[in-house]
């Protein structure tokens, strides 16, 4: 908890980051989604893949105050983005990792229990690369906002023989206040995968 957000819950709303133009932001209902099939624990050791704005290890790093929070992202200008965001909600336990995945995940010390690959990038290489750093019974969860790389999800989760596999499509409006009338606008659909290491 932190002035800015002094709550326990996660869903911080978005307008609370500080953004850039152009780097993504993972909206706060589809984040809540994400955060859900990671199935965190207080001490749970994460890596977030393709960080962003770092609004995933902010919410995490809150969340699991025993955990950490492993932060790559691969531009320099992000990452200390991901840094400021870090230090507005006063979360400790993140570390940033200025590096390109996959390549820098061999220099890490860690094994995780969570894996959270944001989309875009060759996502079935790269699903099937951290899988070989995962934990027994870790889980790997990945976004798709194309049919293409879905397919490329489930073909991965598929032959890696992940266990408990799930797939949802988020479909969230939201409440607008357009001239003097209010609408619901849609937030862009995304697909949440989500499957387990069996040993």
């Amino acid at each position: 908890m932190t002035k800015l957000w002094p709550y326990i819950t996660p869903g911080i709303p978005d307008e609370l980051f500080e953004r850039l133009p152009g780097i993504p932001l993972s909206k706060r209902e589809v984040r809540l989604l994400i955060i859900s099939a990671l199935r965190l624990r207080s001490d749970s050791l994460l890596w977030d893949i393709g960080a962003g704005t770092g609004t995933i290890p902010v919410e995490t790093g809150l969340l699991c105050p025993q955990g950490k929070i492993i932060a790559i992202e691969r531009d320099e200008e992000v990452a200390n983005l991901v840094r400021r965001n870090c230090e507005r909600f006063g979360v400790k336990n993140v570390e940033i990792i200025e590096g390109s995945a996959p390549e820098c995940l061999k220099d890490l010390p860690w094994q995780p229990h969570r894996v959270f690959i944001e989309g875009g990038r060759p996502i079935k290489n790269m699903l099937k690369e951290v899988w070989d750093y995962l934990q027994p019974e870790g889980r790997v969860v990945a976004t798709a906002a194309n049919l293409e790389n879905l397919y490329a999800l489930s073909e991965g989760f598929a032959e890696l023989h992940a266990r408990n596999i799930e797939v949802v499509q988020s479909a969230v409006n939201r409440l607008e206040t357009r001239g003097t009338n209010q609408t619901f606008a849609a937030v862009n659909p995304i697909f949440i995968l989500s499957g387990e290491k069996l040993e």
